[in-house]
């Protein structure tokens, strides 16, 4: 059996194992990088955080919780967000063209919810061992990814501007004009604590999750089974996190959370992929 120590950062406690690692596979610190699949990844070691946001905030959403969330199990996810050259040598063609921003090294998007997913059963198939999978991050993954031990608005703490991310205003207080013109290439500004590029900004990052205002908190919740709470017209709607170019600051926050139809798309909509390890 694994035993763990104890290592504690502002506002997340990380489980660190005693002993080494049981799976080869694993990282064996938090922010160790490989590469799979041509894809640049970083350890994020289990743990436990605050999800969400207080209720001081500034310009805070009714659906953020707080809740306590425990991640039971360590798990890569992506540097950056996934490229538009990494789409090309996995999916071949763009379903719509890339046209807020070209390039190899920008990200994808004009991505559909389903099309993203599809990208990482390829992914998986060419380049994981057996018992692992490529997949996008529940909303825990994710918001545990982009905090990287912070507990306040951003991963930078209480103020986000333009030369840490690429976002429409700043945050608090910007101006509330937004700014129109596009993503630009993936790591142009600064890591947060764990070696992770664009938490912030860029382009939105869709979730395996279905949209429930209500944040379930727990040990690793994933509610990516059930479909959400129904839309007025029906539908049902997946979460996306992370903000864009196009978002005024508040937007961009680690706690803000946005529904969308899974099967549809947007010019500043693309995603992040994580590697986990199958449940036992």
């Amino acid at each position: 059996m694994k035993r763990y120590g104890l290592a504690v950062a502002v506002g997340v406690v990380y489980l660190v194992a005693a002993q080494g690692v049981a799976d080869p596979f694993e990282g064996a610190r938090a922010g160790a990088e490989r590469s799979i699949g041509g894809v640049r990844f970083v350890w994020a070691p289990a743990g436990s955080f605050r999800m969400g946001s207080p209720a001081e905030e500034p310009e805070r959403r009714g659906d953020e919780g707080p809740v306590e969330v425990r991640i039971s199990r360590g798990f890569w996810v992506g540097k950056f967000e996934v490229t538009q050259g990494q789409w090309a040598a996995v999916m071949g063609a763009f379903p719509q063209e890339q046209d807020k921003g070209r390039g190899e090294e920008l990200p994808v998007y004009w991505v559909s919810w389903t099309e993203a997913n599809e990208f990482c059963r390829r992914l998986t198939a060419r380049a994981l061992p057996e018992g692992w999978e490529i997949a996008l991050p529940t909303e825990a993954q994710w918001e545990y990814a982009c905090r990287a031990g912070r507990s306040g608005a951003t991963s930078f703490g209480a103020r986000l501007d333009r030369t840490q991310a690429n976002i429409g205003t700043e945050y608090p207080g910007g101006d509330a004009r937004k700014v129109e013109w596009g993503s630009v290439k993936v790591g142009s500004y600064p890591a947060n604590a764990l070696g992770i590029h664009d938490m912030h900004g860029n382009v939105w990052e869709w979730c395996r999750d279905w949209y429930f205002r209500r944040l379930p908190g727990g040990v690793d919740p994933d509610l990516s089974a059930v479909p959400g709470e129904q839309n007025r017209d029906g539908t049902y709607s997946r979460v996306r996190r992370g903000g864009a170019w196009v978002e005024p600051g508040w937007a961009n926050r680690a706690a803000m959370r946005l529904r969308y139809e899974p099967e549809r798309r947007s010019d500043h909509i693309g995603f992040r992929v994580v590697a986990v390890r199958g449940k036992d």
